[in-house]
Parts: C-alpha cells; structure tokens; sequence
C-alpha cells in the first residue's frame, strides 16, 4: 500500500485500530496483565525484548488482518523491530494494517488542569526515519484533567502545533487530547475541548486533514460535529481504563467513531497461553470491537 492506498483504507474501511504503542513508563504494566511479572527481567532491554515479543505475537496472528484491522499504532522501539524477518511496518502493510507510531515523549507535570506534551527535539529525524519505512501517520497524547479553560486552550494548540510539522512531512497526524475519565468536570472538558478543536479546525488549509482520538464523552453524540468536520479524517477512541465491554457499549452510543483501544484490546491475552488459546482470545476481541466500530 502506497500513501494514498493507505489514506482510503483509512477512510472507507469498516474496522478499527490498534494501539500497540505502550512504552517506557507504561511497559511493566502492560507486561503484568499479559502474565509476565517485573522479576522476568533484568534490564530494559529485556523488558523491551518481551514487549516485542507479545507485539510480535499479536502482529502474527492469522486473526489480525486489514479485514478488521484498519491501522496499528507502533512504539518507536516496535517500528524499528523484526517479525518474521520483517520490519514490522512493512509485515503491517503485508497484512493490509496501516502502521502508525506514536511520537509523544511523555507529558510534562500538570499545570492549569492539564498535562502538555514534553518537547521533543528530534521529531523531525523521527519522522523522517518513520515515512521511509512505510508508516502513514502519527499519534501523541496529552492529558486534560479538569475543565480550566485556559489549560485546555494550551493543551489544543498544542497538539495542533505538533500536527502541523508531521502535516508537513506528508504524513497523517492522530491528535489524542485525551480526558481522564475519572475527571470530576469531565462533561465539561469535552464541551471545552470539541470547541478548541473546532476553532484550531478551520484554521487547517484547503484539502489539509487531520485524525483524533478522544476519550469517549459523556454525552453520547458529544463529537459528531467533529466527526462531520471535513478537516477530519476520522475521530477514533481510546478505551481509557474502561473494560473492553464497558467501551464496547460506549463507542456503540456514538456515531462515526471507530475505536483505537489499548488495555481492552489486549485485556485476556496471556504469555501462557497456547497459539491456539492466543488466537481465539485475540479473535474475540478484534470481533468485538469491530462490531462496535461499525455499528
């Protein structure tokens, strides 16, 4: 798949993406629920080197195709691995998978409600490194924790910013200024939220489009204007701590969004697990979640 192959299978597939893009901070978390304790390993290559390997098993699995599986959302060190003999974009785009990698280097301490990005100083090498292998577009997070005005105005500006510089390297950028679903204002930071995003929307240039992902809002329906904007690629969803059923039954409430789930993709995965076991679980779960894409 070429560029313009991959923008429409983003656009008219009927599936979701996944997001396997865990790293430094939340990788031992990610481990645990796959079965596999701290003391497994003795350094952060080793842990890296499990992480790849339940990546590498996900990846490979004959459940995880371009049917269901729109995109995949890489960590820098996965985008640089091998399945297979394979880099791993190239196995994605194999499988009809369009690879994405996440380019946000954590989030700096909380301030006026929300937690910026940290800077990152070589993104454009990162960029650079990522187009040449085959990788359609980004993602970065930032996190709104309560709904001060101000804070969420930075947070938006913020990530447009960002869009715009991978915009320019021909790629598509994922916008993820996520809210905590355990936040006490949280119907008011996505009302707050949908009006930067509109705002910084229009500001876009003639045919220029850009993707989100956004904590499913409270109010069902929340979204649909940005999911209408012509700007927009398409809105996609985190889980954000919900159960894959609890998510499910949420995205379902909410037209023209698709999910990009982490934790509730992978949430009955286990390293112990036979092939046969592995498979089935990862196929219940991309059933499950592409039902609710699309409904």
């Amino acid at each position: 798949m070429n560029y313009e192959q991959m923008l429409e299978r983003v656009r008219k597939g009927d599936g979701f993406i996944a997001a396997l893009d865990q790293s430094g901070g939340s990788t031992p978390k990610a481990l645990k629920g796959y079965g596999i304790e701290e003391s497994a390993w003795a350094d952060e290559q080793e842990m890296f080197g499990l992480i790849h390997a339940m990546r590498s098993r996900i990846i490979s699995s004959p459940c995880f195709t371009g049917e269901k599986v729109l995109g995949a959302i890489l960590f820098e060190r996965t985008m640089d691995g091998v399945i297979d003999g394979q880099l791993v974009p190239a196995a994605l785009i194999e499988k009809g998978v369009v690879p994405f990698i996440k380019i946000d280097k954590g989030l700096e301490d909380e301030a006026d409600g929300v937690q910026l990005m940290k800077p990152m100083p070589d993104l454009d090498a990162l960029l650079d490194k990522a187009k040449a292998l085959g990788v359609f577009g980004t993602k970065e997070r930032s996190v709104i924790n309560s709904a001060n005005a101000a804070g969420i105005a930075a947070i938006v500006a913020q990530q447009f910013e960002v869009g715009r510089q991978v915009l320019t390297k021909g790629m598509m950028p994922i916008l993820e200024p996520e809210v905590n679903i355990k936040s006490a204002t949280r119907a008011e930071c996505d009302t707050l939220m949908k009006a930067e995003i509109l705002n910084h929307l229009d500001t876009l240039g003639d045919g220029q489009q850009v993707m989100l992902k956004l904590s499913l809002p409270v109010v069902p329906g929340t979204f649909d204007a940005l999911a209408e904007h012509p700007n927009v690629l398409k809105v996609v969803a985190l889980s954000g701590g919900y159960t894959r059923s609890e998510a499910c039954a949420e995205l379902a409430r909410n037209r023209g969004i698709i999910a990009s789930f982490s934790r509730a993709l992978l949430e009955d995965l286990r390293h112990q697990m036979s092939d046969d076991e592995f498979a089935g679980s990862l196929g219940t779960a991309i059933d499950e979640i592409q039902a609710a894409s699309v409904t």
